[in-house]
This record gives C-alpha cells, sequence and structure tokens, in this order.
C-alpha cells in the first residue's frame, strides 16, 4: 500500500463516526436539500413577477392587509411572513440550537471552538467590509449585518448536490458553524434591531414562554406519543406568546428561538432505556421542519425577494449604490476570508487542531459556501432599511446577486475537491 493510503491516511478521511449521528446528518442534509430548492424557486418566482407586466398584481397580493387591529396585529401578507411564519423557522433553529448544546457538537468546548470561532470570524470579517466600503458614519451603515448571516438551507442544498465524497467531518463543521451563525444573528436581531421596548407585553411574553416551557418539560411524554396534543395544547400558548413579542417591539421570531430553546432534549431519567427513542426536541424537530423547509421559509422568500429591478437602469443604479457593492464584497469575500482567517488563528493554539479529515482549501470551500445569505439577510435587509426604499431594493437584490455567485464559486472549488476524494475512495477500495 503506498504511503498515501496508509491506515492513518484512511482513517483521517474516511474516519469512523457513530451510526446514530451519521443518520441524523443524512437526515438532515435531505430535508434542507429539499428546502433549499423550494426556497430558491419560489424567490424566483417572486423575483420574475415582480419584473413582469403583471408585477402590480404580485405587489397588490405582498401589500394586503389582515387581522386584528386592536391587538396590532393588521399586518401585510409580506409582514405576516417575515414576522409570522419566520417564527416557525426560527423555533426550529432554537430546537437545533438546544440540541447541539446538550446533545450534540457544541456541548464539548474542544469539540466545538474550532466551527465557533469560525462562525465569528464569519460574523465580524464581512460586517468591517461592509462597513469600510459604505463608510461607517454613513446613513447606510445601518445594514452592517446584512452579510453576517449564512442561509443553512441553500448552503446545504448545494453541499448535497456537489459533495457526495467530501469528509462527513466537513459536513459537521458547516453545520456546527451554521449553528453558531444562526445564534449570532438572532442576538444582533434582538440587540440591534429593536428600537424601543414596551416592558409590560414583553415581560407576559417571557411568562407566556415560562408558562410552555413547564408545560413541554412535565408532559413531554404525552406530546411525544401524541402528536396532535401539542397542536392543541403548545401552539394556542406559542401564539399568544409570538404576539405579546411583536406587540412589545422586539422582532417577533425571537419569541420563536425563546419556545424553541424550552423544549426538553432528553427523555426524564426514569424514562431513558436503549428503545426509548429521540427526545422531545428532535422529535419536534422531525415534525415541524417540513413545515418550516416547505412552506414558511419559501412562502417568506417570495414575498420578500420580489424587488422590481428596472431593467438596465435599474440594475446600472443598483450597481453603483455602496450597499450592493459592500454587500457583494462581504458575502463573497468577506464571509471565507473570516472564517478561514478565524479557523487558521484558533488552530494555532496549542491542543486545538483542525479535524484530520480536513484541508484547508476544504475550509476555504465552506468560508465560500458560507456566503449564501438569502434568508436571514433578507429579513435583515428589511429591518435596516426602511420598506420600499431604494436601499432596501438594492439591499435585497445584493444578497439574491452574492448568494448566486457565492453557490457557484462554491459549487466549483467544493466540485473539484468532490473529484479528489472520490478518486481516493476508490484507489483505497482497490487497495483493502
Amino acid at each position: 500500500m503506498s504511503p498515501t493510503l496508509s491506515p492513518a491516511r484512511i482513517r483521517a478521511v474516511f474516519p469512523v463516526t457513530s451510526r446514530a449521528e451519521a443518520r441524523r446528518i443524512g437526515e438532515i442534509l435531505r430535508k434542507e436539500t429539499i428546502g433549499g430548492m423550494l426556497l430558491v424557486a419560489f424567490a424566483a418566482l417572486a423575483l420574475v413577477w415582480a419584473n413582469s407586466p403583471w408585477a402590480d398584481a404580485y405587489f397588490a397580493i405582498r401589500d394586503t392587509e389582515i387581522g386584528y387591529e386592536p391587538w396590532h396585529l393588521k399586518l401585510s401578507l409580506g409582514d405576516w411572513a417575515a414576522d409570522g411564519l419566520l417564527a416557525i423557522f426560527f423555533f426550529l433553529v432554537g430546537l437545533e440550537l438546544k440540541r447541539e448544546f446538550v446533545a450534540g457538537d457544541l456541548r464539548s468546548a474542544r469539540t466545538a471552538v474550532v466551527p465557533v470561532v469560525a462562525a465569528i470570524g464569519g460574523v465580524a470579517v464581512p460586517a468591517l467590509l461592509y462597513l469600510v466600503v459604505v463608510g461607517a458614519s454613513s446613513s447606510e451603515a445601518s445594514g452592517w449585518a446584512i452579510p453576517t448571516a449564512t442561509d443553512i438551507a441553500f448552503a446545504v442544498a448545494v453541499l448535497a448536490l456537489v459533495g457526495s465524497h467530501l469528509p462527513g467531518a466537513l459536513r459537521i463543521f458547516l453545520l456546527t458553524l451554521a449553528v453558531v451563525d444562526d445564534l449570532i444573528a438572532i442576538a444582533i436581531i434582538a440587540v440591534f434591531y429593536t428600537d424601543s421596548i414596551d416592558l409590560v407585553p414583553l415581560l407576559l411574553a417571557l411568562l407566556t414562554i415560562a408558562v410552555y416551557g413547564v408545560i413541554a418539560q412535565l408532559s413531554r411524554r404525552l406530546f411525544h406519543v401524541r402528536p396532535v396534543a401539542a397542536w392543541l395544547i403548545l401552539l394556542p400558548i406559542g401564539f399568544v406568546a409570538w404576539a405579546l413579542m411583536h406587540a412589545s417591539g422586539i422582532h417577533a421570531t425571537i419569541a420563536g428561538v425563546l419556545l424553541g430553546f424550552t423544549i426538553p432534549v432528553l427523555h426524564r431519567r426514569a424514562d431513558r432505556a436503549d428503545d426509548s427513542g429521540p427526545g422531545l426536541a428532535e422529535t419536534f424537530e422531525h415534525r415541524f421542519r417540513p413545515l418550516s423547509a416547505g412552506f414558511a421559509v419559501p412562502v417568506f422568500a417570495f414575498f420578500s425577494a420580489g424587488v422590481a429591478i428596472g431593467g438596465g437602469d435599474g440594475l446600472l443604479s443598483a450597481a453603483a449604490d455602496p450597499v450592493v457593492v459592500g454587500i457583494v464584497i462581504a458575502l463573497v469575500l468577506g464571509k471565507p476570508l473570516g472564517i478561514t482567517a478565524a479557523t487558521w488563528i484558533v488552530t494555532r493554539i496549542r491542543r486545538i487542531d483542525l479535524d484530520p479529515a480536513l484541508r484547508w482549501i476544504d475550509i476555504a470551500g465552506v468560508g465560500v459556501l458560507a456566503g449564501i445569505g438569502f434568508t436571514v439577510s433578507l429579513l435583515v435587509t428589511e429591518l435596516s432599511f426602511a420598506a420600499g426604499s431604494e436601499h432596501a431594493d438594492h439591499g435585497k437584490v445584493a444578497v439574491l446577486t452574492a448568494s448566486v455567485i457565492a453557490a457557484l464559486a462554491a459549487a466549483t472549488v467544493l466540485g473539484i475537491r468532490n473529484r479528489r476524494y472520490r478518486r481516493l475512495a476508490r484507489e483505497i477500495d482497490g487497495a483493502r
């Protein structure tokens, strides 16, 4: 056997992982791939419709208001998608975050430190690049957080399409990085995009979330074996918490995250056994992910991505806007630079090493892939600039453009690496 195909090399490239972990990663990839495809399809439909002769119909639908005014819930369909449907997506984010902290890779500091630091670098560098382009004291500086987020559904969809033979460690690195990225994005939205807070609704919202959590903890077995019970008991309480959070002035999607954090990950000690199955958080994630990936996020993308570009003149106007230039540079260049540099820096510390299955070109490829902003970036664009303003529309064009560039670039880099790993796998099979 040649030196490149030594047992250590085989274990490094194709490490033995637990069957449960491999199955979990595979399930996430399959679900997020479908969600990513739907996301792209609905966003493309909105963009085409908004620039067609029937554009007025699209904007009329998006701006149609429904809801109960006394409760401050008379919102346009676009706002219902951004504030309401996206709360489902953030509920799933909350579930995934808690699962990772309690039973996943983030529970071990040594395992989590590299992707966590990489995520921090992937947030800080794009924000700094954006501010360098637009000017830290300019009015456009309010959009500094737009290029900080990674769209996990879109990114994993690209990875699944081109990465059939990439190391499992690379998929885990991307998922962990994206989970931490989501956590940072949530904190940014809660802290920097809240103009004023009404304390009474906020306290009532937190109290309602606490009640929700107590019921989920005490009745975890009921919700585990009877799915309808969650819809009849937890859903109404969750909606009240969401409405109160919306009334408080804090973006209502934060309620989704907090509700997700209250769901127990593990079974009660008395109920644990080898055949006890997944905990309630994993069960809820399995039940509700199709609703998020198949409906909530694509509908949000449909109402958010519809921007009237205005033909060639509109494209020229957008290209000259510092907001567009800043977002595209930050996502396409800032993300891979921040992630790769932060990973390199943290691995210089003693006893913190890069997974032996990975190479630096793999990390750089994931960094490029993380430049796909989309869902959360579109949401932050709406929070950064006034609805209907030139910067808001240009910001969305920039997010869409940068996401496409990042997806194509990542597909090229990771596709080349995938072919390399495929050849290595064949050589190993032949040497056995």
